[in-house]
């Protein structure tokens, strides 16, 4: 009888796959990490980061724009730009930037890591600058310092109408500027049109009114982007044809205009029977944009993204052990986990986000249906929407043989929206947090970024201590 976990997920899935091996001795591995003996040596709860994902998935995307321009034969380059927000880290950008990468920010703090990035000689005056987001006097500023410093590849993205006067009032040199478009949401969603950005049928004219006859102003790219996602569905494929059409319009009277960003939005796997084709979406968007501007006799883009989860997402994980089981009623059984959901996992939480979910040890052990509870006093402080359809099946609770979980492809936003470093929910502490890379002898380092928050820290954010 297949009775045991590793049963269960070679029925229900082709396994093991690229980054996941169960060895002899029913361990998970992580794109190579014995994750029970990093659990042992480090403790739980852990965070870690594995670095090389972060280059690899950058020369994925990288190569395959690269293959899908040359079968087009289109004359446009390719800029891959990180979208920040999703980790600001250092060892984060550090990784990214050593693949002749670019950078897009959304805050004026953005703008002060950039300036240390470039006197660490890491960001260089090549390197362009994508400035997004709403923009007030401190970033407005913290822009301006940039361009005046001689960052002459620092575009700000017009967000809305002030914001070029704002920014054209302090800078020394030739602005060069992008325009944001406000896409139209998803029919489901709550309201009609983003807010972010300047409406479609609103751009040409404020191009024409506001930078068309200012010498000190050039637009150079016209941004677009949908918080869906990169999706084949039909209304991804429409905001993207809607945007060709208002590209072709600006470019008809606006020569400086070569750039067209389409910003980020790639998926990364959140279960074992993940599946999209990047190759065909790629292949697809570069098709659509050439056929258009060769229909409008006119040159393509160059193309920017900003991959931000498809960046630095695959590269995080999270490890917990299971405490105790708590039996409610005849049918749930809850285990406990040494930390909280909402505060190491958010995106759990606040938007039922998946993440892959799997064992650490004891994968030829029998397996139950249960539901997984973090430490804190929420009773939204759980996580039950995983792979297998709002059901977890883990190895049989055993008090006698501990169980340790691992919770993978987290790297994106969870630390930031978790408030890292500072107060938690509950005061439940933040976790050890590991990087791991790999020598010039492809073997395996670790290294301690961050120790588990103590009470002492609490405190002096609190104003007990000094």
């Amino acid at each position: 009888m297949n009775t045991k976990y590793i049963d269960l997920i070679n029925q229900t899935f082709d396994f093991p796959q690229e980054e996941f091996k169960v060895d002899s001795k029913n361990t998970l591995h992580f794109h190579g990490i014995d994750m029970m003996e990093m659990a042992e040596k480090f403790g739980t709860p852990l965070k870690f980061t594995y670095l090389p994902k972060i280059s690899q998935n950058i020369q994925n995307a990288k190569e395959m724009f690269s293959r899908m321009m040359k079968k087009h034969k289109y004359k446009g380059q390719y800029h891959y730009c990180y979208c920040t927000k999703s980790s600001h880290f250092k060892h984060v950008l550090d990784e990214a930037l050593k693949n002749d990468i670019h950078i897009e920010t959304s805050s004026a703090f953005d703008i002060n890591i950039v300036e240390n990035l470039k006197a660490e000689g890491k960001v260089t005056d090549n390197t362009y600058v994508l400035c997004n987001g709403f923009k007030r006097e401190e970033y407005i500023q913290n822009i301006q310092r940039l361009i005046n410093k001689g960052h002459k590849n620092c575009i700000p993205i017009i967000d809305n109408y002030e914001e070029l006067n704002l920014l054209s009032d302090g800078v020394e040199y030739p602005l060069h500027v992008g325009i944001r478009i406000a896409s139209e949401e998803e029919p489901k969603f709550e309201f009609y049109t983003s807010r972010l950005g300047i409406g479609y049928k609103n751009i040409v004219n404020f191009y024409k009114k506001e930078i068309h006859h200012n010498e000190n102003v050039n637009l150079k790219m016209l941004h677009f982007f949908i918080n869906t996602g990169i999706k084949d569905n039909a209304y991804y494929w429409n905001e993207l044809n809607k945007c060709l059409k208002v590209y072709i319009d600006l470019k008809k009277i606006c020569p400086t205009l070569d750039s067209l960003n389409i910003g980020g939005g790639f998926p990364i796997k959140n279960s074992l029977g993940f599946e999209y084709d990047y190759e065909y979406m790629i292949d697809e968007i570069i098709n659509q944009i050439k056929e258009a501007c060769d229909e409008a006799y006119i040159e393509v883009p160059h193309i920017f993204t900003e991959f931000g989860s498809y960046t630095v997402g695959e590269s995080g994980g999270a490890v917990y052990k299971v405490l105790y089981q708590k039996k409610q009623n005849d049918r749930e059984r809850w285990n406990m986990i040494n930390s909280s959901f909402i505060t190491t996992l958010p995106d759990s939480w606040a938007i039922n986000k998946r993440f892959i979910l799997l064992p650490i040890n004891r994968w030829n052990d029998s397996y139950e249906r249960v539901l997984l509870g973090g430490l804190t006093c929420d009773s939204d402080d759980y996580y039950n929407s995983e792979q297998h359809m709002n059901a977890i099946y883990l190895p049989t609770y055993k008090e006698e043989k501990p169980l340790y979980l691992g919770f993978f492809n987290t790297g994106a936003y969870q630390e930031s929206i978790g408030g890292y470093g500072g107060l938690q929910h509950c005061l439940i502490p933040q976790p050890k947090h590991i990087i791991i890379n790999k020598n010039e002898k492809g073997e395996l380092e670790y290294k301690l970024f961050r120790e588990k928050q103590t009470a002492s820290d609490f405190l002096k954010i609190l104003g007990y201590e000094n």
